[in-house]
């Protein structure tokens, strides 16, 4: 049976009040993702929720990300994945040591292996709930950028990813999800991930190559991602655009400077959100009506790229600002994008300094 209203929603919430939320059942809360520093703990009994060490920039007291459906919801816990799921999604997270996941015998480095490990975990759950299809992943871990076993952790990182995929039986091109990878301060290999009984449609950014087609520069194995994610539940399209920077092609553009970045970033989003339209043009999706979230390396330029957004897309956005480090040492800032669903009534940012 159909759910009233809107299917999904998204929030932005303090942690005081998802604290009393979860003293009151949190109801129709599918899961989130909470940004604090330092780390606090949240009280939220039954709900799948990261809590991410990562700096807020627009001076907002530490904010809990959450996603809320009209269906029944059920919570569940397996191999160590916290989940709650209705008939038609599905969220869930969880936290990975490295050094756990490495055996004596085990030559890949700890990041790649915790990576392989979770997501053979994450696509274990799913099949066994039901659910194909993954819409969006997040994922966190600290040292993005940094050199370990003789190759950049993000790097470490794609190689797990990818093995896991593929391990799994599952395409690594074509229709897969949406994502980001950010560098937070602290803590393990943190990943959150929304599924969805309908197969979703994987968009591509006619200026950018296809991240699972980098040339070999990039790296071993190339990033398994999509540049967004478009599914139809229940009549309703939703559009999940995958973490956003500045390349056209396969190469950074601009680098030092994060204005210019931001409005690269922002013309990539608009010719997804372009690109999702000519798919379904009933869609659509404007950019003045998604949720962003921005992610800056230097907490020193906040102003920047909140001028640079509110300039580019012409009115009031929904936006949260976080420090955290790009998947590229020479990129900025990465912006990603969501729409269709019930939008944040909290977070909106105006024309700025």
């Amino acid at each position: 049976m159909k759910p009233p209203g809107d299917l999904l929603r998204l929030d932005y919430l303090p942690v005081s009040r998802l604290s009393q939320q979860a003293r009151d059942g949190v109801p129709g809360a599918l899961g989130g993702v909470c940004f604090f520093q330092p780390i606090v703990h949240v009280e939220a009994a039954g709900l799948p929720l990261l809590a991410v060490d990562m700096a807020l920039l627009a001076g907002e007291e530490a904010l809990c990300e959450v996603w809320y459906s009209r269906e029944v919801l059920e919570s569940g816990c397996r191999n160590g994945i916290r989940y709650r799921q209705g008939e038609t999604l599905l969220f869930g997270c969880l936290t990975r040591n490295e050094a756990a996941e490495v055996t004596p015998m085990d030559a890949s480095a700890p990041l790649q292996a915790a990576t392989q490990a979770a997501y053979e975990s994450v696509f274990e759950l799913l099949e066994s709930r039901g659910y194909r299809a993954i819409l969006r992943f997040w994922n966190y871990f600290p040292g993005v950028n940094r050199v370990s076993h003789n190759l950049e952790r993000y790097l470490q990182f794609n190689i797990g990813r990818q093995s896991a995929f593929l391990s799994h039986g599952r395409s690594v091109i074509g229709d897969v999800p949406a994502a980001c990878a950010l560098g937070c301060a602290d803590g393990g290999l943190q990943i959150a991930f929304l599924a969805a009984r309908a197969e979703p449609v994987g968009i591509e950014n006619p200026r950018q190559i296809s991240a699972y087609h980098y040339p070999d520069q990039y790296g071993p194995r190339s990033p398994t991602f999509s540049r967004a994610s478009l599914v139809n539940l229940w009549g309703r399209d939703l559009l999940f655009i995958s973490g956003t920077a500045s390349i056209v092609g396969h190469q950074t553009l601009h680098a030092g400077d994060v204005g210019a970045q931001t409005r690269e970033c922002l013309h990539n989003i608009a010719a997804v959100v372009a690109e999702a339209n000519r798919r379904v043009p009933a869609a659509g999706f404007q950019l003045g009506d998604l949720a962003y979230k921005v992610y800056i390396r230097y907490r020193e330029d906040l102003a920047r790229v909140r001028h640079e957004l509110i300039r580019f897309i012409g009115a009031p956005v929904s936006a949260v600002f976080l420090q955290a480090d790009v998947c590229r040492a020479d990129l900025l800032v990465e912006i990603e994008a969501s729409g269709g669903h019930a939008l944040p009534s909290l977070l909106k940012s105006g024309a700025g300094p």
